[in-house]
């Protein structure tokens, strides 16, 4: 088979354009691009973008060095003055082959005279960013030779509290960025040291980064897969801080103020993916230990881990400032029983997990608890918290039940619910001594209410409180004293005990405000009725408190007797005409007629725990 004259002609032409198309690519005149660089960089960060010159330093081949002086991209207007960049000049190789195909593999990237202000405002905008579109995560690279001369970087950010001015360079002899800045108003002083990126060699780029200041130190040593390259990293991390909220303030993980800091952990990042492992320290006096896996896709952060502590004082987990303003919080208002602490989940609405929690033994700075451990599991769900099951663990007994706070929907403020059953403990074991009362307790808090704390909440909660004691004893006299029998009161010998049958309690709660229905003490000797009301959130108590006795009585008085002030601290009153000395008499005249009134009968003891407890 013979090829035709024409066909030859046709090859020949081909290859003759052909020859002629990739002598044009090799010797393309990239300066011809300038304009239409800036006005790509100029609609990618939405601001004026000026190049004094863009020109090829070779002459010609398929691995092009393009030079660019003179770049100047005008800061954002919200930022503040100056310039987000200024460039005297960069040479950049690359081969053109992948270019044609959209990607661009710098290589050989020469930087001098770079002067870069990076600004992050209150509401979360950043400069670098595309108009419109939220912060995102840096990207692969794949550097191959980074030189940097005479160049800085500054970085203001008004959402996490931090500032940082650094020169930054990169030779032969490694990368180095030094600088001072600010965390939270703390000084600190800033170091990078890495193996050289003008010349790397094969395998993980090796590297270290410390802040260090009077308030916290940070050091990180670690390696990349490939230099620079943060999205393929592995490192040891020992910090100590003050506050968490320092070492938070750099991680931006959304923890809050506590006691001095000290932990250290492994950590391996595979984009979009944080793996901590072997996570260890100290919070105060408290101890933990655990491991967490922070993935970040779709700009939203999901949490998968677990935290245990062999002792854990909650105290631990105030700042200094926080122990303070509860302090003077307390001063003014008295001592509460329902926390302050705050649940509003604003801080972490793009924040999703499950966190496994194990306390093995719960102390206090402040003095004694009857909590003796915690077993709970926590689930954030687009802002709906769910602590369940959870356990808390007390002297001789458990409750067991859920708590959730949920602030969906864009919700201002959150709903909590809160519904715990205690179980298999005694009085005395609460008290924490064997005491002169005794007896089995048995509880449940089911309550759901808005506020951006716990004891706000709970200030305007519905649902109801229930609490009985079964089964236990008590001194005569003070069995005598709630049937109102002033003398076998008085008669009663110190060792004496009468039998408690059982107290209930029922407290229907409707806006805060929790109405006795009903108060009784049933014991072998006497029998006590109580109306009125318990109030949150400032845990006012306002019962009236009537009795009687079983069986005939030495002097009974008649009246009522009313217990006020607070939870924390109650208050129990006689009125003055029940104990008058005409009250007193006409006492003894009754109880030498016979007349003293009816006598109390056993309560339905099975029946009102059942009623207080469903």
């Amino acid at each position: 088979m013979t090829i035709g004259r024409g066909a030859r002609r046709g090859l020949a032409a081909g290859g003759i354009g052909l020859i002629v198309l990739l002598l044009a690519v090799a010797a393309f005149p990239f300066g011809l691009l300038k304009p239409i660089v800036a006005d790509r960089l100029g609609k990618r960060f939405g601001r004026a973008v000026s190049i004094d010159s863009m020109t090829r330093v070779d002459t010609i081949g398929f691995t092009p060095t393009i030079a660019v002086r003179g770049v100047r991209i005008a800061q954002a207007d919200w930022a503040g003055s100056g310039d987000f960049l200024r460039l005297r000049e960069a040479r950049v190789r690359f081969p053109l082959w992948p270019l044609l195909t959209g990607t661009f593999r710098p290589r050989d990237i020469v930087v001098e005279g770079l002067q870069l202000a990076l600004v992050r405002a209150a509401d979360g905008r950043t400069n670098w960013s595309r108009p419109g579109e939220p912060q995102r995560g840096g990207a692969s690279t794949d550097l191959r030779g980074l030189t940097v001369r005479d160049s800085r970087i500054s970085y203001r950010d008004a959402k996490r509290q931090r500032t940082a001015d650094v020169a930054f360079t990169s030779d032969a002899n490694g990368l180095h960025a030094a600088g001072s800045g600010t965390v939270r108003g703390t000084a600190v002083r800033i170091a990078v040291d890495g193996a050289s990126v003008a010349q790397p060699v094969a395998g993980p780029w090796p590297f270290t980064a410390t802040i260090t200041g009077t308030a916290l130190s940070l050091h990180a040593r670690g390696s990349t897969d490939r230099p620079l390259d943060t999205d393929a990293m592995m490192l040891d991390v020992t910090a100590r801080a003050a506050d968490l909220r320092l070492i938070d303030a750099v991680i931006e993980a959304g923890l809050f103020g506590t006691q001095p800091v000290a932990l250290t952990a492994h950590v391996r990042h595979q984009a979009p993916r944080w793996i901590v492992t072997d996570l260890k320290g100290t919070i105060g006096r408290s101890d933990l230990s655990g491991h967490v896996t922070v993935d970040k896709q779709d700009g939203r952060t999901r949490l998968d881990g677990a935290i245990a502590s062999r002792r854990f004082d909650f105290d631990d987990l105030s700042s200094d400032e926080g122990k303070a303003a509860g302090a003077a919080l307390e001063r003014r208002i008295g001592p509460r029983l329902v926390p302050d602490t705050r649940i509003n989940l604003a801080n972490v609405a793009r924040t999703d997990g499950r966190i496994a929690v194990r306390v093995a033994r719960v102390f206090s700075h402040g003095g004694s608890t009857s909590v003796t451990g915690i077993d709970g599991v926590l689930t954030l769900d687009r802002s709906r918290l769910r602590v369940a099951p959870l356990t808390i663990r007390l002297a001789g007994g458990t409750a067991r039940g859920t708590v959730t706070v949920d602030q969906r929907g864009g919700a201002k403020t959150p709903r909590l619910g809160v519904d715990l059953r205690l179980v298999g403990t005694r009085i005395e074991a609460l008290a924490g001594d064997a005491g002169a009362f005794t007896g089995r307790v048995a509880a449940l808090a089911r309550l759901s209410g808005r506020g951006d704390t716990i004891r706000s909440a709970i200030g305007r909660s519905d649902g109801r409180i229930g609490l009985t004691i079964r089964d236990g004893s008590l001194p005569a006299r003070y069995a005598a004293a709630l049937g109102f029998d002033a003398g076998r009161a008085l008669l009663a010998g110190g060792a004496d005990s009468a039998r408690l049958r059982c107290l209930v309690l029922a407290l229907p709660v409707h806006g805060g405000r929790g109405e006795a229905a009903p108060l009784v003490v049933d014991t072998s000797a006497s029998q006590l009725h109580g109306s009125g009301t318990i109030r949150f959130p400032d845990e006012r108590i306002d019962l009236r408190l009537t009795g009687a006795p079983k069986g005939h009585s030495l002097l009974r008085l008649p009246g009522s007797a009313y217990v006020t002030g607070s939870l924390s601290d109650p208050v129990l009153t006689v009125p003055p005409e029940v104990k008058s000395v005409g009250n007193i008499f006409k006492a003894i005249g009754r109880a030498i007629t016979g007349r003293q009134g009816p006598s109390a009968t056993d309560a339905d003891c099975a029946g009102l725990v059942a009623r207080a407890l469903r």
